[in-house]
């Protein structure tokens, strides 16, 4: 029976996001990896090479993804906020993204995964912003690029200091911090603040995005 080096390789990366989230590349364990992949640790020197070479493969894949799921084009940027809320959704749901993104920063800042692809990947997105810009349906106060930084450090934010969030927006939206955050913007995102969370962190998501349509002029 032929090997599926496929679907042995999709095996290894998905132990190993969750061994790098934990431990970082620095501490992640191959013998870790292996044992909960159910593969000889072997076959990840064979197919990756090196412990350093398989998060550079676990960081681009994981990076693919949230850009595939998460766009953002000029008419999306005219609503900062729901950019803002859907990329909320995504660290929620992947939590295990904000925390390889982290130990990147702490680590590997001297050889930053794919950092010439990201680079046009953040401009594309910067553009949007401008292209938003010129529309009348962003502020103009704040560079594009710094704007787009704001709203992907302040949504991740949430998910690398959750202490800090907890503090400050409590996710049952009862707390004053809350409550004030919900209640500058109007609208839906306010209601949603208000509202018993239909999921957790919902009332968070709501107050971020409240935020981020006020940073961006839109509240």
């Amino acid at each position: 029976m032929a090997w599926d080096t496929a679907r042995t390789k999709q095996r290894l990366l998905d132990a190993a996001v969750e061994e790098f989230a934990a431990c970082g590349p620095e501490g992640a364990r191959i013998a870790r990896i292996a044992a909960r992949a159910e593969i000889n640790k072997e076959r990840i020197y064979q197919y990756f090479g090196s412990k350093e070479q398989l998060f550079v493969a676990v960081l681009r894949s994981e990076l693919e993804r949230v850009a595939a799921a998460v766009p953002l084009d000029g008419d999306q940027a005219a609503d900062l906020g729901d950019y803002a809320g859907r990329l909320f959704d995504y660290h929620r749901d992947h939590p295990h993204l904000a925390r390889l993104l982290a130990w990147e920063g702490l680590q590997y800042q001297d050889r930053v995964v794919s950092e010439a692809e990201r680079t046009g990947r953040y401009r594309e997105k910067a553009a949007a912003l401008a292209e938003a810009q010129r529309a009348g349906a962003l502020t103009t106060g704040a560079a594009p690029g710094a704007l787009t930084h704001a709203v992907i450090a302040l949504t991740a934010s949430f998910f690398t200091l959750p202490q800090v969030a907890r503090m400050l927006v409590p996710g049952d939206g009862g707390a004053d911090g809350a409550d004030d955050v919900g209640g500058t913007a109007g609208g839906d995102a306010a209601e949603g603040a208000a509202d018993p969370d239909p999921y957790p962190g919902a009332a968070q998501r709501a107050a971020l995005v409240a935020v981020v349509r006020l940073m961006a002029g839109q509240g």
